[in-house]
């Protein structure tokens, strides 16, 4: 349902574009410079948005028409935060954003053990069909070894296990991209993982974990009995939980795509749209780009029956659907993240609703411009993106499009 508009939208300009030439030296630079300039184990407002050529006030606007709901938020508040890999925060409240911690993390990630900085490809037939002027250009996270951006969040989480934690194992919930990607990662580093899925989990999932040397377990009828026996289980065994999106550090490491579309990318992006599920990609990738680019709006894409982060930010709490349509089965949860909520409600700029039509015809004009098919939730932002284009009458656009589930 639409709401009236009330507020204007959210576009805070005159930010410095990263371009190709930036670098990794520069970026480490600014993050030097954060860290000396603005820490302080306070919560307070980025006190320098004018480094950035920035407007210093904070918008906030929600509204929504033809499936959006824009959300406004600050840039991102800074507060002292310590975060380690077993899962425990000091000195904050759940789900404050603190923006140097986010930087820093996602600059020093260490995803790429296992994961590949995945190429963005312009999609040339799909732009000139949409006319205008406008450019849709495709993140290809489908390209990773699991086919998935997954692989980054569980990669960097189970990376900064400490030996004794390694020793004693991991263990996830999940039917799909996050189980490979843990099994990957646990592979990698040489620990035990475990596996529970439920036990309609097609068998060619099932078969993909158990190669990576993923002991898998089948259980439950649905994903919300199997995450319980996976925590229970996590107690009893002393394993380590590894969350599928809602922890800083699943969260930072899918941050690092965010990293490489501005390094990628010279020319101006005025928007980057993101599959929503649980929300840990939308997040990662806000973490780092509002920072150093508030300008490139930041939007969200669900599917009509699967639209928790919507609705959870129209209403501005957490909200649990009664039930998920599971067409894209990559992005149907019942709830997104605590944290992964907060930070959204901080820095997303919208979301986008598309139906299982809008989202069939984005997987063909992803394989008429790669050649390439990819699943319902890889589609999702292709699909957001040409809806925001068109409906909004947009001219001479450039967006990109993150394809994975």
């Amino acid at each position: 349902g639409a709401m009236a508009a009330s507020g204007q939208d959210r576009r805070v300009g005159g930010g410095r574009g990263s371009g190709a030439g930036g670098g990794a030296a520069w970026l480490k630079s600014l993050t030097l410079f954060s860290c000396l300039t603005f820490h302080s184990s306070s919560a307070f407002n980025l006190p320098g948005p004018k480094a950035f050529g920035l407007h210093s006030r904070t918008l906030k606007a929600v509204g929504a028409a033809h499936g959006r709901v824009r959300c406004g938020g600050r840039l991102p508040r800074m507060v002292q935060t310590h975060v380690n890999a077993g899962g425990e925060k000091a000195g904050v409240e759940v789900g404050a954003v603190d923006g140097v911690w986010y930087l820093e993390q996602i600059l020093t990630a260490k995803v790429y053990d296992v994961a590949v900085e995945t190429p963005l490809h312009d999609m040339p037939r799909l732009s000139e069909r949409l006319e205008g002027g406008n450019v849709i250009m495709a993140k290809r996270e489908d390209m990773q070894p699991v086919f998935s951006f997954k692989l980054r969040g569980a990669y960097n989480m189970i990376a900064n296990l400490d030996p004794s934690q390694l020793e004693r194992g991991v263990i996830t919930a999940s039917a799909g991209n996050h189980a490979q990607g843990v099994a990957m990662s646990a592979k990698h580093v040489g620990c035990r993982a475990v596996i529970a899925m439920p036990t309609v989990t097609p068998a060619i999932k099932v078969n993909s974990v158990k190669r990576m040397g993923a002991e898998v377990v089948l259980v439950g009828d649905n994903f919300d009995e199997t995450k319980a026996y996976a925590l229970e289980r996590s107690e009893r065994d002393n394993m380590v939980f590894i969350p599928p999106f809602d922890h800083p550090l699943v969260i930072a490491g899918q941050g690092t795509i965010g990293l490489e579309i501005l390094r990628q990318c010279s020319k101006p992006i005025d928007a980057i749209f993101i599959p929503v599920g649980g929300g840990g990609l939308i997040a990662g990738v806000a973490a780092y780009v509002k920072r150093l680019r508030p300008d490139i709006k930041i939007i969200g894409v669900e599917p009509t029956g699967a639209d928790a982060m919507y609705r959870s930010l129209k209403e501005g709490k957490q909200v649990v659907l009664d039930k998920v349509d599971t067409f894209a089965d990559g992005v149907a949860v019942k709830t997104v993240g605590t944290l992964t909520f907060k930070l959204a409600q901080e820095l997303v700029d919208e979301v986008v609703l598309v139906d299982t039509d809008e989202i069939c015809v984005a997987i063909k004009d992803i394989f008429e411009d790669t050649r390439s098919i990819t699943e319902p939730s890889g589609a999702l932002a292709v699909a957001g993106a040409k809806k925001w284009l068109t409906e909004g009458a947009k001219k001479g656009s450039r967006v990109v499009a993150i394809t994975s589930g």
